[in-house]
This record gives structure tokens, sequence and C-alpha cells, in this order.
């Protein structure tokens, strides 16, 4: 397994005035990428920074993400992308845990940081003209050979990155990347997405989130081309596979439905995309026939979390025919890659269940992260000592190796005694024609402790029918699982990666219609 700064210098050496990144009107290849490390590198060492020491940056998407990754990848310093939608009390914790000696950060977020004295002195760099004048004034000595030695010494299992995970269960916690972990994705890329030499990945994830930094190693750890967007605007989305004439990207189900939808996206010539993966929720089969029949790719879910360092289970594009035989596979995640073992287990007794039973997923890695930062205790609690990695998911696996996720654990509801998973009930929804997102939690109930709640964001001008949608809803499930109220919402709230957020949900006031 290469590390990360091996395999920048092997395209470096191969094709170094290739392009790496497209970002707004600047153009940056590989040898350019490498230089650019290696002066921050260099000049946060000179800084007085040393091997084990965190870096933070809390920026909008900008290739000074990557820049750092590869400079830590060279120095031994730690990367800490700190999420900037968070608030600066949530800010502060970060930094109050991780502790870190330097931060980057754009002028619109400065205000979110503590003052340097709360915890400890770090420096403070302004992202800009201002920051490239700092990297190239203190970068002294930036031979290759330097460098190169330099990453030599460097252990490829010791921490590049911390990566905080986006709490939809509880406060973040600091996830420890190590180069192994992160250097998994040539791979991906390479032997499942399709990623080649000739790829041009178009990157509109957040980079502080595994789902935008690991995925955006995708292609340029395959020796290909990567464009930056600051966000998912779809007029953007659209304009940059044109004009790049993107292969590949990767969109939450809700920003798809956005580009599906955007008015003259018919007559745009999207002949260039080969893939364009998914995740965070499933795919609606009204909006998968749209989008196959705009697009003509292929596309992919993908399954993984912050631990995981990106995906470890895959439905690929073979499986995505509405029309086949077999398309309840839509409902599934896929298979899991080759490197990952992926089983399902009793979450009390740790025993594994059958198959077509529910149990937690469970995986075990080489990209399983090493743990979380300053809490051992936590980190016992999710990888086991035989390196299973919990992820507090519930699924089931067929008899083909398909799993399909129930819901997390903590989203279970119990009504009248019955375990009830939200997400077999978001399955059936989502077969509705014009329901664009579902999302079921519990609510209280006089006489059954909790039932369930659905609430759903439909096609834009189209008004479904509680009383057609639940007679849909009753001829697939068991009474007992069906809604007991519907709620129509124009958006959900949703996390950095694109997770519907169901505590917020739960933290609504809702009335209770009747229920026909």
């Amino acid at each position: 397994m290469y590390r990360l700064a091996e395999l920048l210098r092997h395209y470096v050496k191969g094709r170094p005035d290739n392009l790496c990144i497209a970002y707004e009107d600047e153009n940056i290849s590989f040898a350019e990428l490498d230089q650019r490390s290696d002066r921050l590198a260099a000049a946060l060492l000179g800084q007085g920074l040393a091997s084990g020491d965190r870096v933070a940056i809390l920026a909008t998407n900008k290739p000074v993400f990557f820049e750092l990754l590869f400079a830590c990848a060279k120095s031994g310093l730690i990367m800490l992308p700190i999420n900037w939608r968070l608030s600066a009390r949530e800010i502060s914790g970060i930094i109050a845990d991780a502790g870190p000696r330097c931060i980057f950060a754009d002028e619109e977020f400065v205000d979110n940081l503590p003052p340097c004295a709360e915890f400890g002195d770090f420096k403070l760099i302004a992202l800009g003209e201002s920051f490239n004048q700092w990297r190239d004034r203190n970068s002294g000595d930036t031979s290759s050979d330097l460098a190169a030695d330099r990453t030599l010494v460097r252990d490829a299992d010791s921490t590049v990155m911390l990566l905080y995970t986006s709490g939809t269960t509880g406060l973040p916690k600091g996830a420890m990347v190590s180069d192994r972990n992160i250097a998994f994705h040539q791979r991906h890329g390479r032997e499942m997405w399709g990623f080649s030499e000739a790829s041009v990945n178009l990157v509109a994830m957040p980079l502080f989130h595994i789902g935008g930094i690991g995925y955006g190693l995708n292609a340029m750890l395959a020796g290909g081309a990567t464009v930056i967007l600051q966000q998912a605007d779809p007029q953007q989305l659209c304009q940059a596979i044109v004009r790049y004439k993107v292969t590949h990207s990767f969109f939450v189900p809700a920003v798809i439905q956005m580009l599906a939808e955007l008015p003259g996206i018919d007559s745009k010539d999207m002949s260039s995309l080969e893939f364009i993966g998914y995740g965070a929720s499933p795919i609606s089969e009204t909006l998968l026939k749209r989008a196959l029949k705009i697009f003509q790719c292929g596309f992919a879910h993908a399954y993984g979390l912050t631990e995981s360092c990106g995906t470890v289970i895959t439905l690929l594009p073979e499986f995505h025919d509405p029309e086949a035989s077999n398309k309840e596979r839509l409902r599934s995640c896929g298979r899991p890659v080759p490197w990952a073992e992926v089983a399902l287990f009793e979450p009390q007794s740790m025993t594994q269940v059958a198959t077509g039973e529910v149990g937690e997923i469970c995986i075990r890695s080489g990209m399983t992260v090493k743990g979380y930062w300053n809490k051992p205790e936590a980190t016992a609690d999710t990888i086991t000592a035989d390196g299973w990695l919990r992820t507090g998911d519930a699924a089931y696996c067929d008899d083909d190796g398909f799993f399909y996720i129930h819901d997390r654990y903590k989203d279970m509801i119990v009504s009248g005694g019955e375990n009830i998973y939200p997400t077999e009930i978001e399955n059936i929804l989502y077969e509705y024609p014009d329901v664009a997102e579902a999302a079921v939690i519990g609510v209280p109930h006089p006489r059954w402790g909790e039932t369930p709640k659905a609430i759903i964001v439909s096609t834009p001008g189209v008004l479904i029918e509680i009383e057609a949608l639940m007679e849909f809803i009753r001829s697939r499930l068991a009474r007992y699982k069906c809604p007991t109220s519907i709620e129509f919402v124009e958006v959900m709230p949703r996390n950095a990666s694109g997770k519907i957020l169901k505590r917020e949900l739960r933290a609504m006031t809702w009335p209770e219609p009747d229920m026909p």
C-alpha cells in the first residue's frame, strides 16, 4: 500500500504538467500541488510545529484542503478540518479537544473562533493572499530531497487527519485517520468506481467531511483531474459538467433531484458523464428513472461513515435498473468492497445473526480508523478488541450478500411492544410517485407508547393525497408499522454529509392531523 506523499510524487514523475485540481479560474498541475504542499510543510515546521501537532482549517471548499493534507502527510503533522457550519460554541469545543497549534480560516469565519488565550496559544492565518504570503515567506528550504527524506521516515499508520463526527447521536468525536486508511481511496476509485488517469471528478461535497475529502481523492490518486466547487448549486454543477467534461461525481439524492429539475437540463451536453455516486439516503425509483434518462450514466450507492474512512459497501451501476425483476435491490446499499469484512451481530451478545435476520453492521477493514482522539473509552465502545467497528446501524443481509439498512438502533420505534424500523417504512414511501424525500420518527402515543410519524417532501408543484398514500403503505406493510400521522415539509434538516437530522425533526412540535 502506497502512502499519500508517495502516490502524489508518482504522478509528479509521470505526468507533472497534467491537470490535478481546477478551482474557479485556477488550474493546478500535479507538480504544482507537490511544490505547494512542500512549501506549506516547510513553513509549518519552520514555525516550530513538530510531528503530531494539529493544524486546523475552517474554510469552504478550495484547493488548500489538499495542499494541507499532503503537507501533513509529508511532515508528520495532523490535519484538522472543521465544519464551518457549526456554531462558535461547537467550534470552540472541537478546538479545546484537539488543541491545534495553527488554524487556517476564511475571513468570514474568523469571528467564530475562540480567542487564542482561551485554549492555549495557536497561530491564526487568514486564507487568501495573506496565506500565500505567509507560506512563501516561511517555506525556507523545500528541496525535493529533503521532502522525500521526511516522507520516508513517516509511519503509514500514524494519524494524518482528525475528522470530527457529525454528532447526529451525540457530541462530536475526533476520528483518527491514518495515512494507510485514506490511501485506500486509490484502490476504491480504480477497482470499484472506474476512476483512471482520464477521469475528471467533480467534487462539491464539503471537504471537511470524509464524503468530500475522501471522495475527492479518488481521481487524484488515480492520476486524474479534480474539479472543486464551493457548494452543490445545481446551476454551477451543470456548468462545471459541461465546461470540464466531467466523468464522475457524487451527490446526495436531494441534489440529484435539484439537477433533474433544473430548467433546460435536457438540452445540456452531459455525454461526458460515466458515473454518479450517491449516499446518505436511498434514491426513489421515480427519481432514478428521471436521472438515468437525463444523465445516461451509471449510478452507485455508497454506504460508509467517518470511522470507516469512507465507502465500505456499494451498490454498483449494474444493479440500478428500475425495470429489473429484482429491482428491490435498489433499497439495499449493496455488497462490501473486497478489502472490507462486513458482518451482522446481535448488539448485546455480539453473536453473529443468521442470513435474513436483523443485526448491527460491523466492519473489519484496513480503512477502519485508529480510534477517537483522547477518548479511549469511546474507542473501546466502538472498535472491539478483535477489530470490529460497530456502526450502530441495524440491517439484514440476503442470500446474495446484499445489505439492507433498517435504521440506526437509536432510531428504532417501540410501539405496543413491537420493534419498528423507520427505514423499512421510508423505503416504502420512496416507492410512491412524487415522494422526493421521506423520514420517519417516533412520536408519543397515549396507548402504544409511540407510533411512527412520516415527514415528507413532495416533488415541487405536486399535491400528494394522504388517503391514497396511506392505502399504498397499508397494502405493503403490517398495520402496526404504518404511520399514524403524515406531515409535509418544504425542506429536511440535514447535516453536512446530507443525512437527515432526525433529532431536529423530533424536536419540532407537530400538529396531529386525523388519519384516514
